[in-house]
């Protein structure tokens, strides 16, 4: 009975990552091809055509210069997508060093570096990096940098416990026994053994780095205003929706929804799948 309900368990995590992928693969097709379907430069004003609602010639209507929202959400959503990525890249690496070495140097630094994990998940992640960014403001790194080292506390917590496990393991003990350094256990052991949950960080961090991206641009702290982000074109929205331009928020507020849900139920379907069973009570 229990193996069945794994075997259905792993069906449904299946089925879930492939339609998640199915529509992040149309989410990055659009976000690339749309310049050459639409054949419009997102950078054309025309101020002629400001605030046309969507229809044949405007397939997500224009905004206050004119310029198409079709095309100019499909460079939104590729800047977002490459900053987040970067931001989750960032985050997980510090996150799987710090947890790896604290966990093999032990003692005090394990503690130490544990109290000061515990200070930075207490602070405001959004004021933290609204602080980094405000020091270089309008610059994308700082945006990268400011998810990156405000959201490593989570992923250093479970390679920790990971590392902490398998330091209890037999070959490990014995590479111990035989003289291996720490170094040795923490790139031939433990990085192998965490790679996993690594892979399924960077997923999962992903929905966090694009909303924080887009919170930072709405709120003026971000990318700069003349640089498309889903975070920038929402700021522009405030303007023309109180003109009654609802276009100019409802269709990148939507991408913005879609590509979240679709990365976040591709990460737990993942996670879903990579885990490893549980033992059954008749094992126990």
């Amino acid at each position: 009975m229990g193996e069945r309900w794994r075997e259905l368990t792993h069906e449904a995590a299946r089925r879930r990552l492939f339609l998640a992928l199915a529509v992040l693969v149309a989410v990055a097709l659009y976000a690339v091809i749309a310049p050459w379907v639409d054949g419009v430069d997102e950078r054309l004003t025309d101020f002629a055509n400001a605030r046309q609602a969507p229809s044949g010639q405007w397939w997500f209507g224009t905004d206050s210069a004119g310029r198409s929202l079709f095309v100019r959400i499909a460079a939104a959503l590729r800047t977002s997508l490459i900053v987040a990525a970067c931001a989750a890249a960032v985050s997980t690496v510090i996150g799987v060093l710090v947890g790896a070495v604290s966990a093999l140097a032990g003692g005090w630094v394990d503690r130490v570096v544990m109290r000061f994990a515990d200070t930075a998940n207490a602070l405001p992640h959004l004021l933290l990096g609204i602080v980094i960014v405000a020091l270089f403001r309008g610059n994308a790194l700082a945006v990268v940098l400011s998810i990156g080292l405000t959201h490593w506390v989570q992923v250093a917590r479970i390679v920790r416990a990971e590392s902490l496990s398998l330091r209890e393991r037999e070959y490990v003990s014995a590479a111990v026994v035989a003289g291996a350094s720490r170094t040795h256990l923490l790139i031939g052991h433990v990085l192998p053994a965490v790679a996993p949950q690594a892979l399924i960080a960077v997923v999962l961090l992903l929905p966090h780095a694009i909303w924080h991206e887009s919170t930072l641009s709405f709120l003026g702290f971000g990318l700069p205003p003349h640089e498309p982000s889903l975070g920038t074109l929402l700021e522009e929205a405030r303007t023309s929706l109180l003109l009654g331009g609802w276009w100019t928020l409802v269709f990148p507020a939507g991408l913005l929804v879609l590509t979240t849900v679709a990365v976040a139920v591709a990460g737990s379907s993942l996670r879903g799948l990579l885990a490893p069973p549980k033992p059954s009570r008749m094992a126990r």
